[in-house]
């Protein structure tokens, strides 16, 4: 599925016995199981892979609320990059006591 693709998959946890389970949420096929030792851990592991990120959006920063420091960062590299190779790499190899004479 197209969207499993881009987006990578959603998938939900659940546990029968002492088996974990899984199965992406748009049904694009993508599941799988584990047996654990104990139907106890199976059921710990549930719990705790089930559990959403977006449930805790509000106490991390998002991705998107990223991307201007992204921006930034790759245009200064850039204009870094861009300096040197049209200095020769002077730039780079200078000393800082050359500098000063």
């Amino acid at each position: 599925m197209l969207r499993c693709r881009l987006l990578d998959h959603r998938y939900r946890f659940s546990h029968e016995g002492r088996t974990l389970l899984w199965s992406c949420l748009r049904e694009c096929g993508a599941s799988g199981d584990k047996r654990y030792p104990t139907a106890e851990a199976a059921e710990r592991y549930a719990r705790a892979f089930d559990r959403r990120d977006i449930d805790s959006l509000g106490r991390h920063a998002p991705l998107f609320g990223l991307y201007p420091l992204r921006l930034w960062r790759a245009w200064r590299d850039r204009r870094r990059t861009r300096s040197v190779r049209l200095t020769g790499g002077a730039a780079a190899t200078r000393s800082p006591e050359s500098s000063r004479r």
